[in-house]
C-alpha cells in the first residue's frame, strides 16, 4: 500500500509579527521559523514523498530561514503573509520564492464604508484565490498520482473578510440580515454579513469535496489519509458593534462555540476545540468518534506512524495513531501545553481531565490568577477550582514551568 497524506483546513495559529526591515519599516511576511525547525515535510520527504503546500504560510517571508521551500516542500502556492490572506482577491500569491501576480485590481481585505450604503460589487475582484489554489492541488495531485505525497492544503476560509462567492449568498435567507456590515469591527464590509458567513462555510465545504472526488477520480480513495482540520475557534468579539464580532461575523447567531468560554486567541476550550475530522478507508474506521484529547503538537508522530516510518526523537506530542485506527490509546507521554503570546499573553496546560489557565501574563498590571477546571466534567469552564484545589494548581504550575522553554522573541513569562 502506498500511503499518501492530504491535510487541509485552515491553517494552524501563528504569532502574526510581521518581519521588518533594517529602517524597522513592516514588510511582507511573518517573524520565520528557524533553520533547524525540522517540518513534517523535510521528514516525509526523506522517505521518499513528493510534498507540497498550497494555500496560507506565515511562517518566514519568501527569503527568509522559513521559507517553505527551505522545509522541505518541494512546491508552494499561496498567501505567504497572514495578513495578505485576509483578502480572497489579491494583487499577488507566491510561487515558491516567486511572486506571481494575480488581481491587477485587488480587493483589500481591510476596508470601511462611512456612508451606509454596501454594494456587493464594490468588493469582488476578478478573480478569487480560493478556487485557483484547489485547482492548482488538484494538478500537482494528478502529476504525482504514481509517488506517494503528501499536500498541506490551507484555505483562508473562515479567515475574517466576508468575500464568498456573490452565487452562494443567495441561497441564505434573506430575513437572515436585518442591516449590512459596514467594516466597523475590521475588514471588508458586505450588505448581508450572516448569509455571507453562511456562504464561507458552504464554500470551503465545496472544496474539501472537490479534493475528495479528485482523489476518487485518480483512483486514490483506498491509499490515502486525509486529514481535516482547523486552527483555532470562531472569531471573537470586537468593541465596534455589540453583536456581529471581529470581520462582521456573527458568532452568537451560528453557535459557533456550541456553549464554550473563549473564541479564537484564548486558550479557554472555545479558542482551542475545533474539529478532526479523519478518512482512510479500510485502516480508519468509517462513523466512529473518538473522545481522547489531542492537538497538532501530536500530528508530527501521528503522521510519521501512519506512514510507516520511525517517529523523531525528542517530540511534545503523542501519536495519535492507534486512537485513529480503532485502537486502545496509549497514556500521554507528556502534557499538552500552549503558550501564546498574543492577547494580552496567555498559557495552559491540560494534564488528564484538569486544566489550568493563566492569562494576562504579558500584562503591565501583572498576570491574572491561576485558573483551573476539569474540562471533562464541565467543559465550560463556567467555575475556577483554583481555591478549591491548591495542590493541583502548584504540581500543575511546576509541569508547565519545565515544559515551556525560554523565548527571546516571543517572550512570556509565566509568573509565579
Amino acid at each position: 500500500l502506498c500511503l499518501r497524506l492530504c491535510q487541509f483546513g485552515m491553517s494552524y495559529m501563528r504569532v502574526k509579527r510581521m518581519a521588518s526591515d533594517a529602517a524597522g519599516k513592516a514588510i511582507e511576511g511573518q517573524h520565520p521559523i528557524s533553520a533547524t525547525t525540522r517540518t513534517l515535510a523535510e521528514v516525509l520527504k526523506d522517505h521518499g514523498y513528493a510534498t507540497a503546500a498550497f494555500g496560507k504560510w506565515g511562517l518566514g517571508r519568501p527569503d527568509s530561514t522559513g521559507s517553505p521551500g527551505r522545509h522541505g516542500f518541494d512546491a508552494f502556492l499561496g498567501y505567504n503573509c497572514q495578513a495578505q490572506a485576509h483578502s480572497y482577491y489579491p494583487p499577488h500569491l507566491w510561487r515558491n520564492d516567486e511572486k506571481v501576480p494575480f488581481n491587477a485590481r485587488p480587493v483589500p481585505g481591510h476596508a470601511r464604508r462611512t456612508n451606509g450604503v454596501v454594494a456587493t460589487s464594490d468588493w469582488v475582484g476578478e478573480r478569487r484565490a480560493p478556487e485557483h489554489l484547489v485547482d492548482e492541488a488538484l494538478a500537482w495531485m494528478r502529476r504525482h498520482r504514481g509517488e506517494r505525497f503528501v499536500l498541506y492544503l490551507q484555505f483562508i476560509a473562515q479567515h475574517v473578510a466576508l468575500q464568498p462567492p456573490p452565487d452562494l449568498v443567495g441561497t441564505y435567507p434573506t430575513e437572515w440580515d436585518d442591516r449590512p456590515y459596514l467594516g466597523q469591527c475590521g475588514h471588508t464590509p458586505h450588505p448581508r454579513p450572516r448569509a455571507a458567513y453562511a456562504a464561507l462555510v458552504t464554500a470551503l465545504d465545496r472544496h474539501g469535496g472537490r479534493v475528495l472526488a479528485g482523489l476518487d477520480a485518480l483512483g486514490l480513495r483506498e491509499e490515502t489519509l486525509v486529514v481535516f482540520t482547523s486552527d483555532n475557534g470562531t472569531t471573537h468579539d470586537a468593541p465596534g458593534d455589540p453583536v456581529l464580532g471581529v470581520g462582521g461575523v456573527d458568532a452568537r447567531f451560528f453557535g459557533s462555540t456550541a456553549g464554550l468560554r473563549g473564541r479564537k486567541g484564548s486558550v479557554h476550550e472555545g479558542g482551542l476545540r475545533v474539529p478532526l475530522i479523519v478518512r482512510w478507508p479500510g485502516v480508519v474506521p468509517a462513523g466512529t468518534t473518538s473522545a481522547s484529547p489531542t492537538y497538532f503538537a501530536d500530528h508530527l508522530a501521528t503522521l510519521c506512524d501512519a506512514a510507516g516510518i520511525a517517529v523523531p526523537e525528542g517530540l511534545d506530542g503523542t501519536s495519535q495513531w492507534p486512537d485513529w485506527t480503532g485502537r486502545p490509546q496509549p497514556a500521554r507521554r507528556m502534557p499538552m501545553t500552549w503558550v501564546f503570546a498574543e492577547y494580552g499573553g496567555q498559557a495552559a496546560l491540560r494534564d488528564g481531565a484538569l486544566k489550568l489557565v493563566r492569562t494576562q501574563l504579558l500584562s503591565k498590571s501583572g498576570p491574572g490568577p491561576w485558573e483551573l477546571y476539569d474540562v471533562e466534567a464541565a467543559p465550560g469552564e463556567e467555575r475556577t477550582l483554583a481555591s478549591q484545589r491548591p495542590g493541583d494548581v502548584r504540581r500543575m504550575a511546576e509541569m508547565l514551568a519545565r515544559e515551556t522553554a525560554e523565548n527571546a522573541t516571543f517572550p512570556v513569562p509565566l509568573g509565579k
